[in-house]
């Protein structure tokens, strides 16, 4: 049996990615001998207890050519994937020197402008080229940018109408979420980047926004799924993406600048162009 399975997009309740699959072999077929990639130990995975109790179980080998590193999402950069898992994990002289690789053939832009990230994105796109706005599923407070993600997106309309469509991704105003775009691709991709998700000195800071506040998630799975969800975000676009962080607003506490600037000023040290 030979199984392919990527690292990093578990989004959902009941998905435990390649742990799943280690497990079973630990605990129902330990008779079997596991061929397995070196790399599976990295944070992207998430299998270190797996991989720990399958070695007590079964015969494990690893191999380095197990692991598909060239990217074949983006034709433009085969770097781009390693970028973003740079930058999740905070390697930050990591991320800086990849983006040094590929940023003349991918480019990057960050900005607190929406109107500016939209444009950006226009002026790039060349021919029938796609582009589109892309949101986390739990991007509650965009709403005044606007950016409101309780809106349904239907992903036949959004991935394959025409420019006169107000229903697709050309009109640059429903937002896809991570579940809409898991697996698929545009062209150019319009990351907006909402408080859910913040950098902080520690560690990244997760947040649900119910009712009229955001609450901190402290359980680890749903802490891993929103991170998972901004690693499918950031890894749509084959040829380019700009990634828009709002300024906040002093007077909305659940849209305070302090929410976003850390985001902000962490992707601006990384070597992302401000616009």
């Amino acid at each position: 049996m030979i199984c392919l399975v990527g690292g990093g997009q578990e989004i959902n309740r009941g998905e435990a990615g390649i742990s799943a699959w280690l497990d079973a072999v630990s605990t129902r077929f330990t008779d079997w001998s596991a061929y397995i990639s070196p790399s599976l130990t990295d944070t992207e995975y998430d299998a270190g207890h797996a991989l720990q109790t399958l070695g007590a179980t079964a015969n494990v080998v690893t191999d380095e050519s197990l692991h598909l590193s060239v990217s074949m999402r983006s034709f433009r950069a085969e770097h781009v994937s390693r970028f973003v898992k740079a930058v999740l994990d905070r390697e930050i002289i990591e991320a800086r020197n990849l983006l040094t690789k590929f940023g003349s053939n991918y480019p990057i832009a960050l900005t607190r402008d929406l109107n500016r990230a939209k444009s950006w994105i226009r002026s790039h796109a060349r021919g029938s080229e796609r582009f589109g706005v892309v949101a986390s599923s739990g991007a509650q407070r965009l709403k005044p940018h606007p950016v409101d993600v309780r809106v349904e997106v239907d992903p036949v309309h959004w991935f394959l109408n025409d420019r006169d469509d107000t229903r697709s991704s050309f009109y640059l105003e429903d937002a896809a979420t991570e579940f809409q775009v898991q697996g698929l691709e545009l062209d150019w991709v319009c990351v907006t980047w909402d408080a859910d998700f913040r950098y902080s000195q520690a560690d990244w800071s997760c947040h649900s926004f119910a009712g009229s506040k955001w609450r901190a998630m402290n359980k680890p799975d749903r802490r891993t799924y929103l991170r998972n969800a901004y690693r499918v975000l950031l890894t749509r676009a084959r040829q380019g993406m700009v990634i828009f962080i709002p300024q906040g607003n002093p007077v909305d506490a659940t849209r305070a600048p302090q929410f976003y600037d850390t985001t902000f000023e962490y992707l601006k040290g990384v070597g992302i162009t401000v616009i």
